[in-house]
């Protein structure tokens, strides 16, 4: 970290947060050591541009956007603390895949090498319904129901690396 501190810890001003090998990961506002209010920029660990946007209580929150590692855009439009509330979602070669209002919509989102990651229902700014899960090589993994971003009180299959069902039932427990 590079900026003001009080007792060791990290305070208020602007900053820098760093990775291994002194890789530049967030710059910005912080206040009590938190990244606080107002602009900030995020990078990823390959120094490559992530979110650049506003800040609030340390939470993404106003103006934004998300980026693929190519610099492509992923997300464009507000968010409510630390949440997608407004905007639109992109795919890697920049065609708009959905729209979110209010925190509610269907979305689809991408893995950073551009394969589908998640498909379903999104309601108060997170994943909530029903939904399908696939790995980096677009192979389902889950489908069924989330709530508040995870697999719930719901039925739902989760699949093994061959497609085959490992499992079909009710999840209780959240994953």
């Amino acid at each position: 970290f590079d900026g003001e501190y009080l007792e060791g810890k990290r305070w208020n001003g602007k900053g820098k947060e760093y990775g291994n090998e002194n890789i530049l990961l967030y710059e910005g506002e912080y206040l009590n050591g938190l990244r606080w209010k107002g602009k900030g920029i995020e990078y990823d660990f390959n120094n490559k541009l992530k979110y650049e946007g506003e800040y609030l209580n340390g939470k993404k929150n106003g103006i934004a956007k998300e980026y693929y590692c190519d610099g492509r855009t992923k997300f464009e439009g507000e968010f409510l603390e630390g949440k997608r509330w407004n905007g639109k979602g992109y795919n890697k070669d920049g065609v708009l895949v959905y729209e979110i209002k209010d925190g509610n919509g269907f979305i689809r989102d991408y893995y950073q090498n551009g394969v589908l990651k998640y498909e379903g229902e999104f309601l108060n700014g997170q994943i909530n319904g029903k939904g399908k899960l696939y790995n980096d090589n677009g192979e389902l993994e889950f489908e069924g129901e989330y709530l508040n971003g995870k697999r719930w009180n719901g039925k739902g299959k989760e699949y093994d690396s061959k497609g085959k069902i490992e499992y079909e039932g009710e999840f209780l427990s959240g994953k």
